[in-house]
């Protein structure tokens, strides 16, 4: 197999200019996609991947949108739980989980927050409990994006209580339509419910459906949100979440209507903040206005100084590094970023600002990312968590007071709200 930029560019150009169809279902059309590897070009072979090298990887999804053709599956499950089956799953794991993902056909979702345990990932409650070749699943689970629609979920639970908090928690891969799983969707300020709690009551998982080492979970997580934090992730793509996709319907109809229902969250995992911010300036700012000038200017700025933070970022996770400073700068100038675009594009619109829906410009489509920037600041680590990671792990400053005492106690000994 040709694997230099160049032929991979030119084959793929070939190969969608003849396979590419709006007339198919969105269905048909992964499925497609994934038995080509075209879908995922750098993921293994038979997983809806062709194993290439990284430009070799981006020159076939160039050649994808070259052709207009609609992209592959997109969310939680392939830039989350694919990357993190393929590091630590065994074959039998791989076998079973990854070409539902590949294709679109089971989406997934994550549950590692808790509300007990705030930006504290690691204070967990949620038990489970050895039963034979089961395990018994008690507990809650917060801010989990679109689990209401998930077949599967990647969960993490304590296994001992005696451990400290960071040692005794394990990895498990959830089925979410069995009995003792209750899904409630938490509306936002949006209007949407792209989030939702989850209740755990004597759910079951099987012993082969635990990834990593038993009292290993932390591990294998932190391994999960490297990828979450990664800008090169290439699970994440620019078509809608799995929740948002008529898997029946036409993919070329399904191209030309997604905006029209789609929500914010499925925005900024699409990708559209910055070209909806650029489309907001075009066609409706005032440039003759100096003070907004200088406004974009700066989010120019930063946006340069972002993705150059972000290749940083990336090299130091390609050499096998785990979330570092790099990552925590990148999530904090993203955060920063996203209220400077949601403040300064909203300014930009003058009084239609104010509108929403319908009634606002481009079908109400910059209104829902500005009302689900806030989100930014939380999802994937707190701004405050990511101050905290920099303090202790640049500048060498203390850990939060009592930090220190209790990482090596047993978590049964903690204090907790």
């Amino acid at each position: 197999m040709t694997t230099s930029a160049d032929a991979v560019l030119e084959e793929a150009r070939a190969w969608f200019a003849d396979h590419w169809d709006p007339e198919l279902t969105v269905r048909e059309w992964w499925r497609l996609l994934a038995d080509s590897g075209w879908a995922f070009p750098s993921w293994p072979e038979g997983f809806g991947g062709r194993a290439l090298p990284g430009a070799s990887a981006k020159a076939a999804v160039r050649a994808r949108k070259e052709a207009g053709a609609f992209g592959p599956p997109n969310g939680v499950a392939t830039f989350l739980v694919a990357p993190t089956v393929m590091h630590y799953g065994t074959t039998d794991q791989q076998a079973r989980h990854l070409p539902g993902i590949a294709d679109g056909t089971t989406p997934w979702c994550q549950l590692f927050s808790e509300p007990g345990a705030g930006s504290d990932m690691a204070g967990l409650a949620t038990r489970a409990v050895r039963d034979g070749d089961e395990w018994i699943i008690n507990g809650q689970k917060v801010w989990s994006s679109g689990a209401q629609n998930a077949h599967w979920g990647i969960l993490i639970a304590r296994t001992d209580p005696e451990q400290p908090k960071h040692r005794g928690i394990t990895y498990f891969l959830i089925d979410m339509r069995q009995p003792g799983v209750e899904v409630r969707p938490l509306r936002e300020m949006t209007g949407d419910a792209a989030f939702n709690e989850v209740f755990f009551t004597d759910a079951r998982v099987l012993e082969v459906d635990r990834l990593g080492e038993l009292g290993e979970g932390w591990r294998v997580a932190m391994t999960t949100l490297s990828h979450e934090r990664d800008p090169d992730n290439a699970g994440l793509g620019d078509t809608p979440p799995f929740a948002a996709v008529d898997l029946e319907q036409s993919v070329g109809e399904h191209a030309a209507t997604v905006f029209e229902t789609v929500d914010g969250f499925s925005l900024a995992m699409m990708g559209q903040a910055g070209p909806l911010f650029d489309r907001v300036v075009n066609e409706h700012a005032d440039r003759a206005d100096a003070v907004f000038r200088q406004e974009l200017m700066d989010i120019v700025a930063t946006r340069r100084t972002t993705g150059f933070t972000a290749q940083r970022g990336a090299a130091a996770m390609k050499a096998g590094g785990q979330p570092g400073p790099e990552v925590s700068t990148l999530k904090l100038q993203g955060s920063a970023l996203s209220r400077r675009m949601r403040d300064v594009g909203l300014g930009a619109l003058g009084a239609a600002g104010m509108l929403d829906h319908d009634d606002a410009p481009i079908d109400g489509l910059f209104h829902r990312y500005a009302l689900f920037t806030p989100a930014a600041s939380i999802a994937g680590g707190s701004d405050e968590v990511q101050h905290n990671i920099i303090g202790e792990r640049v500048l060498g400053l203390p850990r939060e007071p009592g930090e220190a005492e209790q990482r090596d106690l047993p978590w049964s000994e903690l204090p907790r709200s």
